[in-house]
């Protein structure tokens, strides 16, 4: 094996140990909160060495907040059809689908979440207002901009978002209780269709689309 072919297939085993890493840690850090999880328990969920996710990510806390921001930096990017087109019904379709997927497929990222959120955000102030803060008045303004322009009706863009989060992340957050909700059984692929469809018409309603 020549160096560069040995060089490359490192890159390929910590690129894989680390998303080991971060798929076990999102699950413990959702399931523990912070204090209860431990590294031991995410090496193990992870099926690496202990000593592995410390020199790959440091202390616990830069492992956390590692998580924490790759799944809010995954939602972000959903919205990027707010700049790939012109049409306001089409990017807000996409961007709802898009976080009820994520909350159908990555639930506990989105339960991460909100204990972050319930517990004061302790960890993510930083983030928040450096990162998730100009996020948001960037897509107010495309928002605002269609309303400018009669292409939606008139209502506070920081409103529209907080109620699209809240509702798309129900289906992560509250699963327990939709579950009892439908016998005892999760939302099969039918049913979550149709709640979807459900939270777009409803979303697109309230801005006159």
């Amino acid at each position: 094996m020549t160096k560069k072919e040995e060089s490359g297939h490192k890159s390929g085993i910590r690129r894989e140990n680390v998303a080991k890493i971060l798929a076990a840690a999102e699950t413990v850090f959702a399931e523990k909160g912070f204090k209860g999880a431990s590294v031991g328990l995410i090496a193990e969920r992870a099926g690496v060495p202990k000593p592995n996710v410390y020199y790959y990510f440091g202390a616990k806390e830069d492992l956390y907040k590692r998580v924490i921001e790759g799944v809010c930096s995954i939602w972000l990017h959903a919205a990027d059809t707010f700049d790939e087109t012109e049409d306001p019904a089409e990017a807000i379709r996409t961007y709802v689908s898009s976080k009820m997927d994520l909350a159908r497929n990555r639930p506990h990222g989105s339960r991460l979440w909100a204990i972050e959120m319930a517990s004061g955000a302790p960890f993510l102030q930083e983030y928040l207002t450096g990162t998730v803060k100009p996020w948001l008045e960037s897509r107010e303004a495309v928002l605002e901009r269609w309303m400018s322009e009669g292409k939606l009706s008139p209502v506070k863009a920081r409103y529209l978002f907080y109620m699209i989060w809240a509702t798309t992340q129900n289906y992560a957050d509250f699963e327990a209780q939709i579950n009892v909700m439908n016998d005892g059984k999760p939302l099969d692929d039918e049913q979550f269709e149709e709640a979807k469809e459900t939270v777009i018409a409803l979303i697109l309603t309230s801005v006159g689309l």
